[in-house]
């Protein structure tokens, strides 16, 4: 199957991948560092969004009709998405294999959660362009994968994944519960190598927000970025506000 046939799925210029991050230390919402960025093979060819809003009736024997509802609240978003992986060019390579491992280990609390002693998942961001409204911290609660075709050694060489990611919400202004602001900011020291872009991508998992930081540091000209500069790098609450 040639990259792009799977759905329409290749037809975009801009591909969709996995930002896959640390938890974070304390009671912070702001994903920890990069695990690891997944990128996607193929683009999917279908996403579902959910989202729930709570009511709650009370009987009353009084009104014939039933009470009036009570709003309780908004639930958290739901996702569900369907990757496609392929290496059928490479009948002898693990890629398949290594990237459903990845995704596995999305369920599996990290090393580094657990020397903090607050065990926990690896949170995650969907970055997919500006698809926004798909872009939220989120955990994985469960993938399934079925694998399809297998190499001559027995290493599958083709695989479907199915995800299922769920919100977690961030703070709101003046909800930050040790100084009423918003989750606190970073510094960041540039090395050799690093982008606004880049660095926009590691942070948030989304390249496209690099003018928050920009504009945090009153940078005009982004290419102009010297080694050992110290970047303030925006809470996650402040770059999508």
């Amino acid at each position: 199957m040639a990259k792009g046939s799977r759905g329409g799925a290749g037809k975009s210029l801009v591909r969709a991948g996995l930002a896959i991050h640390e938890p974070p230390v304390g009671t912070s919402t702001t994903p920890g560092g990069i695990i690891k960025t997944f990128g996607f093979d193929f683009n999917p060819a279908q996403l579902s969004l959910t989202r729930r809003a709570e009511w709650k009736a009370t009987p009353a024997q009084i009104e014939r009709d039933g009470s009036l509802p009570e709003f309780m609240g908004a639930q958290p978003r739901e996702m569900g998405l369907e990757i496609f992986l392929d290496s059928s060019n490479e009948p002898t390579a693990n890629t398949v294999l290594k990237k459903v491992e990845a995704l596995l280990d999305c369920c599996q609390t990290t090393a580094k959660s657990i020397a903090a002693k607050q065990p926990s998942p690896p949170w995650v961001v969907l970055q997919w362009g500006s698809f926004s409204t798909a872009r939220f911290t989120a955990y994985v609660s469960s993938v399934q994968a079925s694998y399809t075709l297998f190499g001559t050694t027995g290493v599958p060489i083709r695989a479907t994944c199915q995800l299922q990611l769920h919100e977690i919400p961030s703070r709101t202004r003046g909800q930050n519960p040790t100084s009423g602001a918003l989750t606190a900011q970073r510094v960041h020291r540039v090395v050799a190598g690093d982008s606004l872009q880049s660095l926009a991508w590691r942070e948030y998992g989304d390249s496209t927000v690099w003018r928050a930081i920009a504009e945090a540091n009153g940078i005009d000209d982004p290419a102009d970025l010297p080694t050992g500069t110290e970047l303030v790098l925006p809470a996650v609450e402040e770059v999508r506000s």
